[in-house]
């Protein structure tokens, strides 16, 4: 069994018009990553669209990246739902195609108190065999989890890491501090990375490592090395491309960026919309900055 550590980007869902998975682009993009360092691959992330796709089209997705990595690095795969026992069905779908982790995440529609939330991430933690990240995203979500309930959560067998997306590296500390010898803290891309290291963290899950992977492993291997100076210095040159994904729709901005990269990945999910001609034309000449 694999122990989550490192860089996983979260990776996109290449669809034709017609929502048919592009399962080339999508093994040779999953490929690629592995090639070039990163220590995992994450699916049905937010930059994977997991809110605009149907079931069908998240079991090619997991398939084929499962598929595409044949563990050589571990694969985990979103799960989403206002519903608990559609999220426990997902989670099982997803580890009899040979996932190595769930990240779970919780929709709601109607408020939700602290026990049931709490009751959805066990379930599905009961449901399978596969380690599990619990995600939060206060800035998308209705529900968020409090302290005392992740620190609840974390005495569960299989869950094991968190990904925290509350851009509250506070937070973080406090959770690294009541959880410490439970579960590992991810970042997202709405952390600064190198300071998440340097406060215990594991590493980062985040479309931005899908255009530029390389720089984001040498940064974690500074910070795994203590060569904070020099990990500093590339982490303020890497920031400025979160400082562009915050401006713009995040699944068009990966999209555009892997376009440029000559991955065929086709534009976002309607209803949202492909970035415009200026728009593209700054990220490219951001990423051609960076390499």
């Amino acid at each position: 069994m694999f122990h989550f550590q490192g860089v996983f980007p979260y990776i996109v869902s290449p669809l034709d018009g017609d929502g048919t998975v592009r399962r080339a682009v999508l093994g040779r993009l999953s490929d690629d990553l592995i090639g070039k360092g990163v220590h995992g691959l994450a699916a049905l992330g937010s930059t994977g669209e997991f809110a605009y796709l149907n079931r069908l089209q998240k079991i090619d997705v997991v398939r084929t990246v499962v598929e595409a990595a044949a563990k050589r690095v571990p694969v985990i795969a979103g799960v989403s739902s206002t519903s608990t026992d559609e999220a426990v069905d997902m989670a099982r779908t997803y580890e009899k195609l040979g996932v190595d982790g769930i990240i779970a995440v919780i929709d709601s529609y109607f408020p939700l108190t602290e026990p049931q939330i709490e009751g959805y991430f066990r379930a599905i933690a009961d449901a399978v065999e596969v380690p599990i990240v619990i995600y939060t995203n206060p800035s998308f979500q209705r529900t968020d989890l409090s302290l005392d309930l992740i620190e609840r959560l974390a005495g569960h067998d299989r869950i094991r890491y968190i990904k925290d997306a509350s851009s509250n590296t506070g937070r973080l500390l406090s959770i690294l501090e009541r959880c410490r010898g439970k579960i590992d803290v991810f970042a997202a891309s709405s952390h600064i990375p190198a300071a998440v290291l340097l406060i215990g963290g594991r590493g980062w899950m985040a479309g931005p490592a899908c255009l530029i992977p390389e720089q984001c492993v040498r940064l974690y291997d500074l910070c795994m090395a203590k060569d904070w100076e020099r990990a500093l210095a590339l982490q303020a040159k890497l920031w400025r491309v979160n400082e562009v994904f915050n401006r713009f729709n995040l699944a068009a901005c990966i999209k555009a960026g892997l376009i440029i990269q000559r991955y065929d990945v086709g534009e976002p999910v309607l209803p949202q919309s492909p970035m415009g001609s200026a728009e593209r034309d700054e990220l490219e000449s951001l990423l051609a900055s960076l390499t």
